[in-house]
């Protein structure tokens, strides 16, 4: 009978946290979530003026970001 003997993997290094799916998909959703929130607030106009440049650009972080490896 053959013993199947695993072999060790390679260790891969870390990847830098900009690089990281995980991390990274956070930071989009954390973004988008602020401009939802400056969209709605009525107290500063220069907020509400920015918050639709906040949400595309968490929406396009989150589609590029979701497209890294795990």
């Amino acid at each position: 009978m053959t013993h199947l003997m695993e072999t060790p993997r390679k260790l891969r290094p870390k990847r830098p946290f900009f690089l990281r799916r995980g991390p990274m998909e956070n930071i989009a959703t954390t973004l988008i979530a602020i401009g939802f929130l400056m969209l709605f607030q009525p107290f500063l106009l220069v907020l509400y003026t920015y918050s639709l440049v906040m949400l595309l650009a968490g929406t396009a972080m989150f589609i590029i970001v979701s497209k890294f490896p795990e």
